[in-house]
């Protein structure tokens, strides 16, 4: 199967995440707009009404979305494993990958710990390379760490699924040993991997241009109908920086300017969505095929993990679980 034909028959995950992801943002919209409304008519302080309104809505969205992706998230990865390493997938897609997901991790919280051990090994070593900017030293050296720091993080997001797609493939090993398999192979195969970020980073950026943009105007223009409701949020943002005896930055002592910081936040939100529902997974095909076919061919062994205890302090924990 090649990767168009999996992007096909998986995206029905994506596109159930979609919906949930709508919901979410209508959810987060409506809370922080009532907190804001209510607390401007009640009590003249909209701006802190909007905080609160933001963080309840930024609760509820959490707590609700952490079980939606769970569920497809990670069987659209499993789907996507089966069909690079089986050559084929069963005509119910959506519910085999539920099951494999229910059956590889009994809970939510099984899953979530595994997760959180694959991101937080890969961490670690972004933090252990990041470093290298470091040493140049002064303002140039800061610069270069910060560039390195954010490829890195991109790198690590890709890395831990395809890090779960491997632990999904061992299916015959426990899930922490599968773990430190899928983070040894990084580092035994990286010129592969280093073969697939033009393809992640110019994909992610001409989508970017495209939906960000697009969605950053259409929320312009939609915002320049409520001139009086930017006049007032300007107003309390003002008043807040004077209490804080703090110098408020120039795009934000200006209606316009406002209503332009906002337009672009939604237009980044949407992005993140659509880029992550839509385009991410089309890419993800391709990286994990070559981060599977680099395992298949050359499983790490066990006698190779002590190559990471030193960068790593989460994966010698995780080492040492496995050599129990």
């Amino acid at each position: 199967m090649d990767n168009k034909q999996i992007y096909k028959l998986t995206l029905g995950f994506s596109l159930r995440r979609v919906l949930w992801d709508i919901l979410a943002i209508v959810i987060l919209c409506a809370t922080t707009v009532i907190g804001f409304l209510l607390a401007d008519k009640l009590m003249d302080k909209g701006l802190i009404g909007l905080v609160i309104g933001l963080l309840i809505g930024i609760l509820i969205v959490v707590f609700l979305l952490r079980y939606v992706s769970y569920t497809f998230k990670a069987g659209q990865i499993a789907m996507m494993t089966k069909a690079l390493t089986e050559g084929n997938l069963p005509e119910d897609v959506i519910g085999e990958g539920k099951r494999i997901v229910k059956e590889r991790f009994l809970t939510v919280a099984a899953f979530y710990a595994v997760t959180n051990v694959i991101k937080g090994i890969f961490n670690e070593i972004g933090k252990a390379l990041t470093k290298v900017g470091e040493r140049v030293g002064g303002d140039t050296g800061s610069t270069v760490a910060s560039v390195i720091s954010s490829v890195i993080q991109v790198v690590i997001n890709y890395l831990s699924d395809c890090c779960l797609g491997w632990v999904f493939y061992r299916k015959e090993e426990k899930s922490a040993k599968a773990t430190c398999e899928g983070a040894v192979l990084f580092f035994k195969h990286g010129k592969t991997f280093a073969k697939n970020m033009g393809r992640v980073f110019g994909m992610g950026i001409a989508s970017l241009i495209a939906i960000g943009g697009v969605a950053g105007v259409i929320a312009y223009l939609i915002f320049t109908g409520f001139p009086a409701a930017f006049d007032t949020l300007t107003a309390e943002i003002a008043e807040a920086a004077v209490r804080a005896e703090t110098e408020l930055p120039a795009a934000f002592s200006d209606p316009k300017m406002v209503m332009i910081v906002c337009a672009a936040i939604c237009g980044i939100i949407v992005w993140s969505i659509v880029h992550s529902v839509f385009i991410r997974p089309f890419v993800l095909v391709g990286v994990l095929r070559n981060y599977l076919a680099s395992g298949i061919e050359e499983v790490p062994a066990t006698s190779s993990f002590t190559e990471l205890d030193k960068i790593s302090p989460k994966f010698k924990k995780l080492h040492a679980e496995v050599s129990m």
